[in-house]
């Protein structure tokens, strides 16, 4: 594993104390399968120790949301909010077995603000939900958002989105019940390259993909990849640390210049989770905006 690379990178992690699949709310989710399983929650602490060490052995510094009983999918802090230039837009979940979770989420907000790391905390309009950075990925190359609506998010909160971080919002219809969220089929990369499952997206949201995306900075991954959930990868300079991926996949983003780390998160897939739902970006930065335009001209 290469040395460091981003001391500056701060994540937000909850330890899976109680993490189990109690509940169905996505497709992977299988609590008769998981409750037969006696080995079950002693794996998934393996793979989640396994993941938060390689982000601090990549020079990751992360920040904990305690766990809590009866809040099994806590875990995935990657749904707390939206983080960007130390603001903080906190997340409204639709289903109610993850509603519980949104003031333990605001309560380490808070105390992350008391601590100096985040400057302003919001809450979206009540009449919305918006499942934090899982429905919206952002993209430094183009400085905008890519968000995701249907499953678990409102197209209408992009507005919001707009309005708090001064952004570009692109709204993109999921059209796959096993991509509910927006990191379960893109990932925007740090060369500039969108890593995405058409077959996630509608046909119009395929073309709003292509009208943003150079052909040279697409790559698709294909159906067997997009259930790994590779494309719900952590960025972290040129390295990516996802669960599992192809050979072919693997081999094109080593040709681009990318560092490929797995850490195998596959108790986390049942639940339909990977390492960028196990995670939340908190150091996030924009650029001024005409520095945006010219990086997205030259992509």
């Amino acid at each position: 594993m290469n040395a460091p690379i981003r001391p500056e990178a701060r994540f937000l992690m909850c330890p899976p104390e109680h993490f189990a699949v109690s509940y169905a709310i996505n497709p992977w989710m299988d609590p008769q399968s998981w409750a037969r399983d006696a080995r079950a929650h002693a794996a998934a602490a393996r793979e989640w120790d396994a993941l938060h060490h390689t982000l601090i052995a990549l020079g990751g510094a992360i920040e904990h949301v305690a766990p809590a009983p009866g809040l099994p999918d806590l875990v995935f802090t990657a749904n707390a909010a939206v983080v960007l230039d130390r603001k903080v837009l906190l997340a409204r979940f639709r289903h109610p077995e993850r509603r519980r979770e949104e003031p333990h989420f605001e309560t380490a907000f808070r105390s992350l603000q008391a601590r100096g790391l985040v400057d302003v905390v919001r809450t979206l309009p009540e009449s919305l939900v918006l499942e934090g950075a899982g429905d919206c990925v952002w993209d430094a190359t183009r400085e905008l958002f890519w968000m995701g609506y249907g499953p678990r998010s409102d197209a209408a909160a992009r507005r919001p989105v707009e309005d708090m971080f001064g952004r570009e919002v692109l709204a993109l219809e999921l059209a796959d019940e096993r991509f509910y969220h927006m990191d379960t089929a893109l990932s925007a990369l740090p060369g500039g390259e969108v890593m995405y499952l058409p077959d996630a997206f509608t046909a119009t949201g395929r073309a709003l993909i292509h009208d943003r995306v150079a052909p040279h900075a697409r790559i698709e991954i294909a159906i067997e990849d997009g259930c790994r959930l590779a494309a719900n990868a952590v960025c972290l300079g040129r390295t990516l640390i996802m669960s599992d991926c192809s050979a072919p996949l693997r081999a094109e983003l080593e040709e681009r210049g990318y560092q490929v780390v797995t850490t195998p998160l596959p108790s986390f897939l049942r639940s339909g989770g990977s390492a960028f739902c196990l995670t939340l970006r908190l150091d996030r930065h924009s650029v001024p905006a005409v520095a945006a335009a010219d990086r997205s001209a030259a992509a």
